[in-house]
């Protein structure tokens, strides 16, 4: 396994592995899927039959088995021409029916994410705002982009990808619950309007903005946030607003403002 120091891997953005001052981005686009598949299984064997599925679907050529061994090579050759390791052959090994990339796994930014991500949410539930708010900003400082940004992705590595957007929206939501506990509810408030209008049809996010603004002392503006939210499950999804943003509304209608000690952290998806 390579356990270099220096060595990482990136997926949170587009996809490199760097070691000291040495980059390497494949050039070749299906090279560059190879190499996520292989990081996004890291340690696991990953089959050829999977690597085959993922160049190209249900269609693969009859040369398929030939050419997806010819991408492993040039990976290989890649990783080593660049500096990344001395033998390549130690970190992209054959095992059949396929191959593993055996590398400490805390060497990838994706899985690092999670471990903090995790440590962010149970300091949060703990009740240990002000560190899980530390945690949680060091993990999402680790993206630099959309997921496999530059990655040719077919259907094994867009779920991937999915899944680790999903864990970062979590990771924020969490975030911002923590913020929202040590009682920073006007400094969300430029980075909460961004968050709605990126994603609108999430109602926790508009139900953040809304509670911000009122504890902010901006009722008015609190119930336009409310009506904007309303408007728009109306004419995107033909829905009401959920029970938790009523009750936002109702409370800022009636100027009441529940401790931020009852608030309760969202639990992280698995």
């Amino acid at each position: 396994m390579i356990t270099e120091s220096t060595l990482q891997f990136t997926m949170l953005g587009s996809l490199a592995a760097v070691h000291g001052g040495n980059v390497c981005r494949p050039t070749a686009p299906k090279v560059r899927t190879v190499l996520a598949l292989l990081l996004a299984r890291a340690n696991y064997l990953v089959e050829t039959d999977s690597i085959i599925e993922e160049l190209w679907g249900a269609e693969p050529p009859r040369s398929s088995v030939t050419t997806a061994q010819t991408y492993i090579y040039h990976l290989r050759q890649r990783l080593t021409a660049a500096g990344i390791v001395e033998d390549a052959d130690d970190l992209v090994v054959t095992t059949a029916p396929g191959y593993i990339l055996r590398v400490d796994e805390d060497r990838i930014d994706a899985v690092r994410f999670q471990k903090l991500s995790d440590e962010g949410r149970h300091l949060l539930e703990a009740g240990h705002a002000g560190a899980a708010a530390e945690r949680l900003r060091t993990a999402l400082g680790l993206w630099r982009g959309p997921a496999l940004a530059d990655v040719p992705a077919g259907r094994l590595l867009e779920g991937h990808a999915a899944h680790l957007e999903e864990g970062r929206i979590r990771a924020l939501e969490l975030r911002i619950q923590a913020d929202i506990f040590l009682g920073l509810h006007r400094q969300l408030l430029p980075e909460l309007r961004t968050l709605v209008s990126a994603y609108p049809l999430n109602e926790w996010l508009h139900a953040r903005l809304i509670e911000a603004l009122h504890r902010s002392g901006r009722r008015g503006e609190a119930l336009m946030a409310y009506q904007s939210v309303r408007k728009i499950l109306d004419e995107e999804l033909g829905l009401e607003p959920s029970a938790e943003l009523r009750r936002l509304q109702q409370d800022v209608l009636m100027d009441e403002m529940p401790p931020v000690s009852e608030l309760r952290a969202l639990p992280l998806a698995g």
